[in-house]
C-alpha cells in the first residue's frame, strides 16, 4: 500500500512540474515574510533578494515568463546570486517588508513607487534597495546584464544603462 501511495504522489508532483506555467520555476516559494527572506539570502551567501513586481494579465509580464525567466541559464544565473520572489501589485495577502512592516502586497507594491509592471527590484541583504528596472527587457542577454550589473556592484558606481553602454 505504502509503495502503491508513493507512486501516485510522485506522479502527481511530475505532473505539477510539466504542466507548470513557463517561468514560474524562476521564483522561489515564500510565505511573504521578506525581511525574513533577507537573512536567508545573507545565510545562504547570496547579495540579497530580487522582487519582481507583476499583476495578472500583463503581457509583458507574461513575455519575460515565457521568453526568458524560463531559460535554465537565467535562472541559474539568478539563483547563484539572489533569492527570487514574485509580488502581485494588485494582491491582497499580508506580507512583511524588508522594513518589518506587515502589509498587503498592493500596499507594499505601492510604497515601492512603482510606475509600471514587471518591476525588478533587487534589495541588497541588510535591506537597502541596490537597483531597480521597470519594465520587460529586450532579451535574455539583458535580463543577464542586469543581474550581472546588481551582483557584480557596478550599481554602486553607475546607472544600469551606463554599465551596458560600458560593456
Amino acid at each position: 500500500m505504502g509503495m502503491l501511495l508513493r507512486f501516485f504522489v510522485l506522479c502527481f508532483a511530475w505532473l505539477a512540474l510539466a504542466h507548470a506555467a513557463p517561468g514560474e520555476d524562476f521564483f522561489d516559494t515564500t510565505l511573504g515574510d521578506f525581511a525574513a527572506e533577507l537573512k536567508t539570502a545573507k545565510a545562504q551567501g547570496k547579495r540579497g533578494i530580487l522582487l519582481v513586481l507583476e499583476a495578472e494579465g500583463c503581457p509583458f509580464c507574461k513575455r519575460m515568463r515565457e521568453q526568458i525567466m524560463s531559460r535554465p541559464e537565467v535562472r541559474e544565473y539568478f539563483h547563484r546570486h539572489f533569492v527570487v520572489f514574485s509580488l502581485d501589485v494588485n494582491g491582497s495577502i499580508t506580507v512583511t517588508t524588508p522594513e518589518g512592516k506587515e502589509m498587503t502586497e498592493k500596499a507594499f507594491a505601492r510604497s515601492l513607487k512603482f510606475k509600471g509592471t514587471p518591476t525588478f527590484v533587487f534589495f541588497a541583504a541588510d535591506g537597502r534597495e541596490m537597483a531597480r528596472y521597470t519594465g520587460a527587457t529586450r532579451d535574455a542577454e539583458t535580463f543577464l546584464a542586469l543581474g550581472r550589473y546588481v551582483a557584480e556592484g557596478h550599481w554602486q558606481r553607475m546607472s544600469f544603462e551606463q554599465f551596458q553602454t560600458s560593456r
